[in-house]
């Protein structure tokens, strides 16, 4: 991160000392306060329900743009005010870690941008399906390294990624892991994640990602390659149509390929690590999925499945390695529910049914969903999921009330603390300026 500040900063000067009244003159300002509440409540006698609270801001300032550059910095400060617990067993730890307070920078990156062409370098949120900000705690995470993202014609993008370290979601700063190495590893303070590797695996060295969106009235589709080095190499496709309107009926398809293998120096098959479980000799996953729903006025409802196959010689029996959303449940499967889906659970197959109602003028929205897991390695269990979003602009535009409470019941293997239910909710109270 130090490096990015002071790229920012050298570039900030140069061009304040330039045009300097176009540099400070056009910048901006915004931010964002949240206030989390979450609490996990179990059924299973010997486990400690958990909870924490943290009251965080986030701040990004952005220069005016003077030739095309830029350059923008965000920093965020959490703080629980002394309301963890003095028994860490019951702090919910992947809200803003163990401790009271965290705080530093998640963006410091300098942009050059055109109609054509946009590129970044610096500490950056990204937003690609397997690697994002996977924005459901107090902090995203955050990726350091540079993108291009090039616009050749009117909905199409087309991306070249190749970043050197992250910032996990409970990180102060930026470090050469990812979810799957332990907690503090190299002095990091990453909490909420797998943590399957043994500290003295060899550090990770970033990730290449080259992909492409485009979009349309009735088409959305995109298409990535990842080399997450020393994990895997992996390829993802999705796409979905919106077919013309029946009625008051606007059905929809979508369907979603992934195929992963080990690519070189693999960490986890190197280390003998298991995952969900099970150690291998390679990474193959291999999965695939359709969504199917319909909007009918101001409500949406859709089936999904996924189905992940089986190699009983790689590692997690054919589990898909996702360095970055592993243990958050941030991956873009259609299936994925909020604690969990086939990436933490392994393979298997999975349906999920969700139904979504909008109302107040859209500033009420309602959703439901439930999901099954069928697994080779946890058993069957299945996920009852419910959130509220309520939108007060007309109390105070940017601020917005959010409730997401998920219910899960059953698999094996102490998939849920000693094979007992458990529910998971988190209010969330945030006022974006």
């Amino acid at each position: 991160m130090r490096r990015a500040l002071i790229a920012t900063a050298l570039l900030a000067g140069v061009v304040a000392g330039a045009h300097a009244d176009d540099f400070f003159r056009d910048a901006k300002v915004n931010g964002e306060v949240r206030l989390y509440r979450f609490d996990r409540d179990y059924d299973n006698p010997s486990t400690k329900d958990q909870f924490a609270n943290s009251l965080t801001g986030l701040l990004t300032v952005r220069s005016g743009s003077v030739g095309g550059f830029s350059a923008v910095a965000t920093g965020f400060s959490a703080h629980s005010f002394g309301t963890q617990s003095h028994d860490t067993g019951r702090i919910d730890t992947s809200l803003m870690g163990p401790g009271n307070t965290i705080d530093g920078f998640t963006q410091a990156f300098v942009e050059y941008a055109n109609p054509w062409v946009t590129v970044r370098a610096g500490d950056q949120y990204l937003n690609t399906p397997w690697m994002g900000q996977s924005d459901s705690r107090v902090v995203p995470a955050s990726y350091q390294g540079a993108m291009v993202d090039f616009r050749p014609a009117k909905g199409w993008d087309i991306y070249a990624i190749r970043t050197l370290r992250w910032k996990s979601r409970t990180s102060e700063g930026y470090n050469d892991d990812n979810v799957y190495y332990p907690s503090t590893y190299h002095g990091d303070s990453m909490y909420g994640n797998n943590g399957a590797l043994p500290r003295s695996a060899r550090s990770q060295d970033g990730t290449t990602a080259l992909g492409g969106t485009y979009t349309s009235k009735a088409f959305k589709a995109q298409a990535w390659y990842y080399d997450f080095e020393h994990f895997g190499r992996m390829g993802y496709v999705d796409g979905t149509y919106t077919f013309a309107a029946v009625g008051a009926f606007k059905p929809f398809l979508g369907a979603q390929v992934v195929r992963e293998t080990s690519g070189s120096g693999n960490v986890l098959v190197g280390t003998h690590t298991p995952i969900t479980g099970v150690a291998g000799e390679r990474v193959d996953a291999s999965a695939w999925g359709v969504d199917a729903g319909v909007g009918v006025g101001k409500a949406k409802f859709d089936v999904a499945y996924n189905k992940l196959d089986s190699d009983r010689n790689a590692t997690g029996a054919g589990a898909i390695i996702s360095p970055y959303t592993n243990s958050y449940a941030t991956d873009p499967l259609y299936t994925t529910s909020m604690l969990r889906g086939l990436v933490e659970l392994g393979p298997g197959t999975a349906w999920k049914a969700r139904a979504q109602y909008a109302m107040l003028h859209d500033d009420l929205v309602v959703a439901a969903a439930y999901a099954r897991y069928d697994t080779v390695l946890r058993g069957v269990s299945h996920n009852l999921y419910m959130d509220v979003i309520w939108k007060l602009d007309n109390v105070l535009k940017g601020l917005q009330l959010r409730d997401r409470w998920e219910h899960t019941v059953g698999g094996t293997n102490n998939l849920n603390p000693g094979n007992r239910s458990w529910t998971n909710n988190r209010l969330m109270i945030s006022y974006a300026f």
